[in-house]
């Protein structure tokens, strides 16, 4: 399996400036990637050198005809919602950020997700119920 490349200090300064400070957001990283969530559905991410934002078809349409704006690839899988910048670098962090805004109203749409795996820890430590002893 190709091992992915290192995303540039310089693309993930570029990423944490451009990213909303808007309420319900959390970056957290993904397959050593910073990333950007909010409700539990991620909106924007780096993978290697691209910045890749989740938008509706509409958005997506008018994004493809930009020459370095692809549909996002990973593992010889296509992403269906989501468009990677190809030379995110070569793009003001003004443009950036914009389609970061759209991608994130675009996910405050969505279902809520709940973490599955937080759900299951909380039901583990969950202490039992007391029950009535038999007299």
């Amino acid at each position: 399996m190709k091992q992915w490349e290192r995303s540039s200090p310089e693309l993930i300064a570029r990423f944490d400036a451009c990213l909303p400070k808007a309420a319900g957001v959390e970056r957290r990283q993904m397959f050593g990637c910073p990333c950007a969530f909010v409700n539990g559905n991620m909106f924007t991410g780096v993978h290697e050198q691209r910045v890749i934002v989740r938008l509706p078809e509409k958005q997506r349409a008018a994004l493809s005809k930009e020459p370095d704006a692809k549909p996002f690839v990973v593992m010889g899988r296509t992403m269906r919602e989501y468009v990677a910048f190809e030379r995110p670098l070569e793009r003001s962090p003004r443009e950036i950020g914009a389609w970061m805004k759209k991608a994130l109203a675009y996910a405050e749409t969505l279902p809520i997700k709940v973490n599955k795996d937080s759900a299951a820890s909380k039901r583990r430590t969950a202490k039992p119920a007391r029950t009535a002893r038999a007299r």
